[in-house]
């Protein structure tokens, strides 16, 4: 089947935006990352493309979405551990994110997130085992 994937993001400001990730302890692949877009390296062949939001008019004959005011996309990223969803979502925090809901904790799957500077949810979750 597929071998990468690549979610494409607008953001008002990619140097805010590359500053937000970079301050969770996130890298770019510098082949791919330029003034119009960057490549979010979020593990091995997974990435979101972070693009200008002028550059990211040019894929689509549609608005943009104002992600502060509608949601276009859930992005849910596995973590190795509870430890690893709460760090992620404080460093996010301490970077200008906000985190609009509580923990949730279901058991087999722990979650919690965060909005990005642009206000693209990023949901974390930590798996231990399949729903009773």
């Amino acid at each position: 089947m597929h071998k990468q994937i690549f979610v494409n993001l607008p953001c008002k400001s990619l140097p805010a935006s590359k500053a937000f990730f970079e301050a969770l302890g996130y890298s770019f692949n510098p082949q791919f990352t330029n003034d119009h877009g960057a490549a979010l390296v979020l593990g091995d062949n997974l990435f979101a493309m972070l693009l200008a939001e002028d550059f990211a008019r040019g894929f689509t004959g549609k608005p943009l979405v104002n992600a502060r005011e509608a949601t276009e996309v859930l992005v849910c990223l596995s973590c190795e551990s509870r430890a690893e969803v709460d760090a992620l979502v404080a460093k996010a925090r301490a970077a200008g994110g906000s985190v609009p809901r509580q923990p949730q904790d279901h058991g087999f799957m722990y979650a919690h997130g965060f909005e990005d500077l642009d206000g693209h949810i990023w949901e974390l979750v930590h798996m231990t085992g399949a729903p009773a």
